[in-house]
């Protein structure tokens, strides 16, 4: 059973578990939003402190790897490949809306609904994905804007669709369906755990070298206002 580091920075929350296989072991998260910079190698000592374990221990590094924050991705990627390249050890990429996605799945009951997680990117837009009752794939990862006619057609089929992620709740109003499920559930490492146990299982590491998040849009950079 692979003992490994989980690093879920993809949204305004910073997150870190640890598991031993699918077991999870300690959980440490951010009581503010976005201060993965101060918190995290913070929140990676206290998960650490907490299940009495040391770096070197561990068999293998597990990221978020995105949609999500520009910024908090960079941060968890550099994290992570800086433990990796210390320790020798092999980073594992996980899709964060496929970890949602599986977390929903769980948590729901759902067994014929369709899983839509979201994740927030601004305004009514999110960065969101359609996953089957199996897990399958069943849309590509896009940046969507949330109007009225949104998943409509789904509705007309009167397909269960169950929403999550921070990007769900300010859909709730505009998604007028009986057949729209949501569910409190956000981005945690935690989610991370059953995918990259079997990625790890698999082999199937990423390029620690060359590895870059999936950050799916350029930063939202704006030029100062000029100070007379």
């Amino acid at each position: 059973m692979p003992l490994i580091l989980h690093i879920e920075t993809s949204t305004e929350i910073c997150s870190i578990a640890l598991s031993k296989g699918t077991e999870l072991l300690s959980l440490q998260e951010s009581k503010e939003p976005y201060v993965h910079g101060t918190q995290i190698t913070l929140l990676i000592e206290a998960a650490l402190e907490a299940a009495q374990v040391k770096l070197a221990d561990l068999d293998a590094i597990a990221l978020s790897k995105g949609p999500g924050s520009y910024t908090a991705l960079r941060i968890g990627t550099s994290t992570a490949k800086g433990i990796g390249y210390a320790l020798d050890k092999p980073l594992i990429a996980i899709d964060s809306l496929k970890a949602l996605a599986l977390a929903s799945k769980k948590q729901s009951g759902e067994s014929e609904a369709f899983f839509v997680p979201m994740i927030d990117a601004r305004r009514m837009e999110v960065y969101t994905t359609l996953y089957g009752k199996n897990m399958e794939t069943l849309k590509e990862t896009e940046a969507k804007i949330i109007d009225e006619t949104s998943y409509q057609d789904f509705f007309n089929k009167k397909q269960v669709l169950v929403f999550s992620g921070n990007g769900a709740p300010k859909c709730q109003t505009t998604l007028d369906s009986p057949f729209a499920r949501f569910i409190d559930l956000k981005a945690s490492a935690s989610h991370l755990i059953p995918l990259a146990v079997e990625a790890f299982q698999n082999s199937a590491f990423a390029d620690l070298a060359y590895f870059s998040p999936h950050y799916f849009k350029s930063p939202n950079i704006t030029k100062p206002k000029r100070v007379l």
